[in-house]
Protein backbone atom coordinates (compact mmCIF):
# COMPACT_ATOMS: atom_id res chain seq x y z
CA UNK A 1 0.00 0.00 0.00
CA UNK A 2 2.81 2.42 0.90
CA UNK A 3 4.56 1.65 -2.40
CA UNK A 4 1.37 2.38 -4.35
CA UNK A 5 0.87 5.66 -2.50
CA UNK A 6 4.44 6.73 -3.21
CA UNK A 7 3.98 5.77 -6.87
CA UNK A 8 0.85 7.85 -7.32
CA UNK A 9 2.39 10.78 -5.45
CA UNK A 10 5.29 10.77 -7.91
CA UNK A 11 2.91 10.58 -10.85
CA UNK A 12 0.78 13.44 -9.53
CA UNK A 13 3.88 15.57 -9.13
CA UNK A 14 4.83 14.73 -12.71
CA UNK A 15 1.38 15.88 -13.85
CA UNK A 16 1.86 19.18 -12.03
CA UNK A 17 5.20 19.69 -13.75
CA UNK A 18 3.66 18.99 -17.15
CA UNK A 19 0.86 21.49 -16.50
CA UNK A 20 3.39 24.08 -15.37
CA UNK A 21 5.41 23.59 -18.56
CA UNK A 22 2.29 23.94 -20.68
CA UNK A 23 1.32 27.06 -18.76
CA UNK A 24 4.77 28.49 -19.47
CA UNK A 25 4.13 28.04 -23.18
CA UNK A 26 0.80 29.86 -22.85
CA UNK A 27 2.46 32.74 -20.99
CA UNK A 28 5.14 32.94 -23.67
CA UNK A 29 2.54 32.98 -26.43
CA UNK A 30 0.60 35.78 -24.74
CA UNK A 31 3.78 37.81 -24.26
CA UNK A 32 4.76 37.25 -27.89
CA UNK A 33 1.45 38.35 -29.37
CA UNK A 34 1.31 41.40 -27.10
CA UNK A 35 4.86 42.41 -28.01
CA UNK A 36 4.01 42.08 -31.71
CA UNK A 37 1.03 44.40 -31.28
CA UNK A 38 2.82 47.03 -29.24
CA UNK A 39 5.94 47.07 -31.42
CA UNK A 40 3.83 46.86 -34.60
CA UNK A 41 6.04 43.99 -35.74
CA UNK A 42 3.91 41.76 -37.96
CA UNK A 43 6.66 39.17 -38.35
CA UNK A 44 6.53 38.42 -34.62
CA UNK A 45 3.05 36.93 -34.98
CA UNK A 46 4.47 33.83 -36.66
CA UNK A 47 6.13 32.88 -33.39
CA UNK A 48 2.70 32.58 -31.77
CA UNK A 49 1.78 29.80 -34.19
CA UNK A 50 5.02 27.97 -33.41
CA UNK A 51 4.24 28.10 -29.70
CA UNK A 52 0.69 26.88 -30.34
CA UNK A 53 2.13 23.67 -31.78
CA UNK A 54 3.97 23.09 -28.50
CA UNK A 55 0.78 23.76 -26.53
CA UNK A 56 -1.12 21.24 -28.65
CA UNK A 57 1.59 18.65 -28.05
CA UNK A 58 1.42 19.39 -24.32
CA UNK A 59 -2.36 18.95 -24.45
CA UNK A 60 -2.11 15.43 -25.82
CA UNK A 61 0.75 14.51 -23.51
CA UNK A 62 -1.12 15.57 -20.36
CA UNK A 63 -4.31 13.78 -21.43
CA UNK A 64 -2.40 10.57 -22.02
CA UNK A 65 -0.57 10.86 -18.70
CA UNK A 66 -3.85 11.36 -16.83
CA UNK A 67 -5.41 8.35 -18.52
CA UNK A 68 -2.39 6.26 -17.53
CA UNK A 69 -2.67 7.25 -13.85
CA UNK A 70 -6.41 6.62 -13.83
CA UNK A 71 -5.98 3.19 -15.39
CA UNK A 72 -3.00 2.05 -13.32
CA UNK A 73 -3.65 3.55 -9.88
CA UNK A 74 -7.42 3.76 -9.52
CA UNK A 75 -7.21 7.04 -7.54
CA UNK A 76 -9.97 8.06 -5.14
CA UNK A 77 -10.96 11.10 -3.05
CA UNK A 78 -8.41 13.95 -3.21
CA UNK A 79 -6.16 12.17 -5.71
CA UNK A 80 -9.10 11.67 -8.08
CA UNK A 81 -10.18 15.31 -7.71
CA UNK A 82 -6.65 16.40 -8.54
CA UNK A 83 -6.54 14.34 -11.73
CA UNK A 84 -9.98 15.57 -12.80
CA UNK A 85 -8.75 19.11 -12.23
CA UNK A 86 -5.61 18.47 -14.29
CA UNK A 87 -7.75 17.28 -17.20
CA UNK A 88 -9.89 20.42 -17.01
CA UNK A 89 -6.91 22.75 -16.61
CA UNK A 90 -5.30 21.04 -19.59
CA UNK A 91 -8.30 21.95 -21.74
CA UNK A 92 -8.35 25.54 -20.47
CA UNK A 93 -4.67 26.00 -21.31
CA UNK A 94 -5.19 24.58 -24.80
CA UNK A 95 -8.02 27.05 -25.36
CA UNK A 96 -5.76 29.87 -24.16
CA UNK A 97 -3.30 28.89 -26.86
CA UNK A 98 -6.11 29.14 -29.40
CA UNK A 99 -7.01 32.58 -28.09
CA UNK A 100 -3.47 33.91 -28.54
CA UNK A 101 -3.62 32.67 -32.13
CA UNK A 102 -6.95 34.46 -32.60
CA UNK A 103 -5.33 37.64 -31.28
CA UNK A 104 -2.46 37.21 -33.73
CA UNK A 105 -4.91 37.07 -36.66
CA UNK A 106 -6.85 40.14 -35.50
CA UNK A 107 -3.61 41.89 -34.58
CA UNK A 108 -2.13 41.33 -38.01
CA UNK A 109 -5.27 42.75 -39.60
CA UNK A 110 -5.22 45.73 -37.23
CA UNK A 111 -1.59 46.60 -37.94
CA UNK A 112 -2.27 46.43 -41.66
CA UNK A 113 -4.90 49.14 -41.45
CA UNK A 114 -4.67 52.92 -41.05
CA UNK A 115 -3.77 53.70 -37.41
CA UNK A 116 -6.71 55.04 -35.42
CA UNK A 117 -6.68 57.45 -32.51
CA UNK A 118 -7.38 54.84 -29.90
CA UNK A 119 -4.08 53.57 -28.52
CA UNK A 120 -3.30 50.03 -27.42
CA UNK A 121 -2.75 51.00 -23.78
CA UNK A 122 -5.94 49.29 -22.58
CA UNK A 123 -5.08 46.18 -24.59
CA UNK A 124 -1.66 46.17 -22.94
CA UNK A 125 -3.26 46.44 -19.49
CA UNK A 126 -5.62 43.57 -20.31
CA UNK A 127 -2.70 41.42 -21.44
CA UNK A 128 -0.77 42.17 -18.27
CA UNK A 129 -3.72 41.22 -16.07
CA UNK A 130 -4.40 38.07 -18.10
CA UNK A 131 -0.74 37.11 -17.79
CA UNK A 132 -0.83 37.56 -14.02
CA UNK A 133 -4.01 35.52 -13.83
CA UNK A 134 -2.51 32.65 -15.82
CA UNK A 135 0.67 32.60 -13.77
CA UNK A 136 -1.14 33.04 -10.47
CA UNK A 137 -3.71 30.34 -11.13
CA UNK A 138 -1.04 27.82 -12.11
CA UNK A 139 1.16 28.72 -9.14
CA UNK A 140 -1.82 28.21 -6.84
CA UNK A 141 -2.39 24.80 -8.40
CA UNK A 142 1.16 23.59 -8.07
CA UNK A 143 1.37 24.83 -4.46
CA UNK A 144 -2.16 23.83 -3.50
CA UNK A 145 -2.70 27.46 -2.45
CA UNK A 146 -6.47 27.95 -2.22
CA UNK A 147 -6.20 31.50 -0.91
CA UNK A 148 -4.19 32.56 -3.95
CA UNK A 149 -6.77 30.89 -6.19
CA UNK A 150 -9.51 32.98 -4.56
CA UNK A 151 -7.58 36.16 -5.40
CA UNK A 152 -7.49 35.14 -9.07
CA UNK A 153 -11.29 34.95 -9.11
CA UNK A 154 -11.48 38.56 -7.97
CA UNK A 155 -9.15 39.73 -10.76
CA UNK A 156 -11.67 38.69 -13.40
CA UNK A 157 -13.69 41.87 -12.78
CA UNK A 158 -10.66 44.00 -13.70
CA UNK A 159 -10.21 42.44 -17.10
CA UNK A 160 -13.97 42.52 -17.78
CA UNK A 161 -14.06 46.26 -17.02
CA UNK A 162 -11.18 46.93 -19.40
CA UNK A 163 -12.83 44.87 -22.13
CA UNK A 164 -15.98 46.95 -21.75
CA UNK A 165 -13.91 50.15 -21.95
CA UNK A 166 -12.20 49.02 -25.17
CA UNK A 167 -15.59 48.13 -26.63
CA UNK A 168 -17.17 51.46 -25.70
CA UNK A 169 -14.20 53.53 -26.88
CA UNK A 170 -13.97 51.62 -30.15
CA UNK A 171 -17.71 51.97 -30.80
CA UNK A 172 -17.56 55.73 -30.15
CA UNK A 173 -14.60 56.09 -32.49
CA UNK A 174 -16.28 54.05 -35.24
CA UNK A 175 -19.41 56.19 -35.05
CA UNK A 176 -17.31 59.30 -35.53
CA UNK A 177 -14.95 57.80 -38.14
CA UNK A 178 -16.73 55.40 -40.46
CA UNK A 179 -13.50 54.64 -42.33
CA UNK A 180 -12.08 53.05 -39.18
CA UNK A 181 -14.82 50.46 -38.59
CA UNK A 182 -12.63 47.49 -39.50
CA UNK A 183 -9.77 48.63 -37.28
CA UNK A 184 -12.21 49.25 -34.44
CA UNK A 185 -13.65 45.75 -34.82
CA UNK A 186 -10.13 44.31 -34.72
CA UNK A 187 -9.56 45.99 -31.34
CA UNK A 188 -12.86 44.64 -30.03
CA UNK A 189 -11.95 41.09 -31.12
CA UNK A 190 -8.52 41.36 -29.50
CA UNK A 191 -10.07 42.55 -26.24
CA UNK A 192 -12.67 39.81 -26.37
CA UNK A 193 -10.02 37.12 -26.71
CA UNK A 194 -8.02 38.60 -23.83
CA UNK A 195 -11.16 38.54 -21.71
CA UNK A 196 -11.64 34.88 -22.59
CA UNK A 197 -8.06 34.20 -21.50
CA UNK A 198 -8.98 35.68 -18.15
CA UNK A 199 -12.09 33.50 -18.03
CA UNK A 200 -9.98 30.37 -18.56
CA UNK A 201 -7.57 31.45 -15.82
CA UNK A 202 -10.61 31.88 -13.58
CA UNK A 203 -11.68 28.34 -14.48
CA UNK A 204 -8.27 27.08 -13.38
CA UNK A 205 -8.57 28.92 -10.06
CA UNK A 206 -11.99 27.32 -9.54
CA UNK A 207 -10.48 23.91 -10.27
CA UNK A 208 -7.76 24.55 -7.69
CA UNK A 209 -10.37 25.23 -5.04
CA UNK A 210 -12.23 22.07 -6.03
CA UNK A 211 -9.10 19.92 -6.10
CA UNK A 212 -7.88 20.92 -2.66
CA UNK A 213 -11.14 21.54 -0.78
CA UNK A 214 -13.80 19.58 -2.64
CA UNK A 215 -15.90 22.77 -2.97
CA UNK A 216 -17.49 23.57 -6.33
CA UNK A 217 -17.49 27.36 -6.68
CA UNK A 218 -18.56 27.53 -10.31
CA UNK A 219 -21.66 29.54 -11.31
CA UNK A 220 -21.65 31.74 -8.24
CA UNK A 221 -20.86 29.07 -5.68
CA UNK A 222 -19.47 30.45 -2.43
CA UNK A 223 -15.77 30.01 -1.70
CA UNK A 224 -15.55 31.84 1.62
Amino acid sequence: MDTMERAIDIQLEDLKKMILLMGGHVEKSLAQVTAALLSRDVDMFSGVHDIEKLINEDHIRVDNACMHVLAKQGPVAKDLRLIISVLKINNDLERMGDQTVNISYSGKDYLGRKPIQQQLSDIQKMSEIAGRMVKGSLDSFVRGDVEQAKKILLMDDEIDALKNKVFQDAMAHMKAHSDDVEAGMDLILIARNLERLGDHATNIAEDVIFAFTGKDVRHGGKFG
